[in-house]
């Protein structure tokens, strides 16, 4: 297994204003509509001071009935200033493992977070987040950095 040390940074972006749950396909509803309005509404063009083009899908605050809060959103330099309708979070400092995710979307991401779920990786179960950078565009052959957080 790959681990490796990141230091926090910040995201500016939209968060699902209440936890969701992988409780009869909740999560994929809530998120999907999360991204539909990321998109539409194209919240990349009004974050300011990104520090690049990637988008991050982030998976945070896991309770132990399996809800977690998630968020989609841009890295920015730390003292960037949220504008209205929208929020800032936080990834933190710690151990991560990357999954590459390939293949055509979404098959390839929802096949490998199977495999993850039904792994024996050491989840922290802190903040995990997917990074959709240049790679991701082609939807036909895409691929997706998976940061796992790990426990220590």
């Amino acid at each position: 297994m790959n681990r490796i040390k990141i230091a926090n940074w910040h995201l500016i972006g939209l968060a699902l204003p209440f936890q969701t749950s992988n409780v009869q396909g909740q999560s994929s509803i809530d998120c999907g509509n999360l991204w539909q309005q990321f998109t539409t509404e194209k919240y990349t063009d009004r974050i300011p001071n990104k520090l690049d083009e990637n988008i991050f899908a982030v998976y945070h605050n896991y309770e132990e009935d399996s809800s977690f809060s998630y968020f989609i959103g841009c890295r920015v330099a730390e003292n960037s200033p949220v504008p209205p309708g929208m929020d800032r979070l936080t990834i933190p400092e710690g151990s991560y493992m990357i999954i590459v995710a390939k293949g055509k979307m979404p098959d390839c991401m929802v096949n490998t977070w199977k495999d993850i779920w039904n792994s024996d990786i050491p989840r922290a179960y802190r903040t995990d987040f997917e990074v959709y950078s240049e790679k991701s565009k082609n939807w036909d052959k895409a691929e997706v950095d998976i940061y796992l957080s790990l426990m220590p």
